[in-house]
């Protein structure tokens, strides 16, 4: 049993990390520029693409088509923010939800007429295959490997934020955007890229999610209620409380499907509205 218990916890926390590098940018635009995305799974489905579609009609390796898959992603964030979204910044929230939710329709119309609705087959290379024993356990290689490329990401961003002049000129920006421009900083510039480092972030979440998450074109909408909960429960604009969120979301989905398989993705939902009713500004977010 306790081999059983550590099992689901090394798989739990692996899906966590995934969860986690593609809802990061969501808490991002939401927490620190106030602007609700919902069409952010649309960024991780275009990263997860751009992989497929490199290493099977490209020859690109796998470890390849991952900076490809974030740099793509964030260039064409770039191109979205600038025509779309920075005209939706000083709007209502409404209209934020509803011009990204038709943004998200409009984007798995178009996968789907180019892709096919079916499932995107990816092959891993070999060295990611397979278990390898530690600590006693057979645990998966990729698997390891999405821990290590999550806390990697992770510290890069805290980093990024906290220690670092763009960093300050994004919460400067956030805090006072007035105030920001009469000292020279050029917030439409941060801003754009910030969503572009978010998006890519995104994206390259989705080509590290293939093999566990699937990829098809109903993928935003699929997972974009997972997306919302890591942010919401982890408290928005806060990095290390999204990590902390999203592992536990991914635990306890990987242990409920495990040992209640019965009642699905309930458990989910009610360890959210335990956690909200804590603490309703998330677990690591500010209070209000």
């Amino acid at each position: 049993m306790l081999g059983i218990l550590l099992g689901v916890l090394f798989d739990g926390l692996a899906y966590g990390m995934l969860l986690f590098l593609i809802s990061i940018g969501l808490s991002v635009t939401m927490g620190l520029m106030g602007f609700v995305n919902l069409a952010h799974g649309v960024f991780a489905m275009f990263g997860g693409y751009v992989a497929v579609v490199l290493m099977q009609h490209a020859g690109w390796p796998f470890l390849a088509s991952l900076p490809a898959a974030f740099v793509a992603v964030a260039v064409a964030s770039i191109v979205v923010e600038r025509l779309l979204y920075r005209h939706l910044y000083r709007r209502s929230q409404l209209d934020q939800v509803l011009f990204t939710i038709g943004l998200t329709f409009m984007a798995i119309a178009a996968i789907t007429y180019i892709f096919g609705p079916s499932q995107q087959p990816v092959r891993l290379p070999a060295f990611l295959q397979g278990q390898m024993r530690l600590l006693g356990l057979d645990i998966g290689i990729y698997r390891l490997f999405l821990i290590g490329v999550g806390l990697l990401v992770m510290l890069g961003v805290v980093f990024g934020i906290e220690r670092t002049r763009f960093g300050a000129r994004v919460r400067a920006a956030v805090d006072n955007p007035v105030m920001a421009v009469g000292l020279g900083i050029p917030v439409g510039a941060v801003f754009a890229a910030t969503f572009a480092i978010g998006s890519g972030l995104a994206g390259l979440g989705g080509a590290l999610g293939i093999q566990i998450l699937g990829l098809d074109p109903a993928f935003p909408l699929k997972f974009l209620v997972f997306f919302l909960i890591v942010v919401s429960v982890g408290g928005l604009g806060s990095i290390s409380g999204t990590l902390l969120a999203a592992c536990i979301v991914g635990i306890c989905d990987v242990a409920g499907k495990y040992f209640l398989p019965e009642i699905g993705a309930f458990i989910i939902y009610a360890v959210m509205v335990a956690l909200l009713m804590w603490r309703p500004q998330g677990l690591l977010g500010k209070r209000a």
